[in-house]
């Protein structure tokens, strides 16, 4: 299957200047900083309960949100973002990790169900 979005930015030139243009940054979806250099379509219903729309977001910021919600609960949130903060896991996930780098990584562990 096909990418819909290309792994990596096209630069784009001002005609006739030579310059490149400035890169809008995009923000991420869950905590609202600017996403780096890797971007992460996410689908906020997932695709198999019917989810068509995708959402930027960092790769961590995913990871959070697969390891402390079903496929079933984010159905339900859809796409209400502060329905997911009130999660206490997810609140204090998004204040630590507000102070990072935009290409900040780390491992992520599971949820003990």
């Amino acid at each position: 299957m096909a990418r819909k979005h290309s792994k990596q930015a096209a630069s784009y030139e001002y005609p006739g200047t030579g310059e490149e243009a400035p890169a809008e940054p995009v923000i991420c979806w869950l905590c609202g900083r600017p996403t780096g250099k890797t971007i992460i379509w996410h689908h906020p219903v997932p695709k198999s309960r019917g989810g068509r729309d995708t959402v930027p977001m960092h790769a961590i910021c995913q990871q959070t949100l697969t390891v402390n919600f079903t496929n079933s609960e984010l159905e339900r949130y859809a796409m209400d973002v502060d329905g997911l903060l009130t999660n206490p896991a997810v609140r204090k996930f998004v204040d630590w990790v507000a102070k990072k780098d935009p290409d900040f990584t780390a491992t992520i562990a599971k949820k003990q169900r």
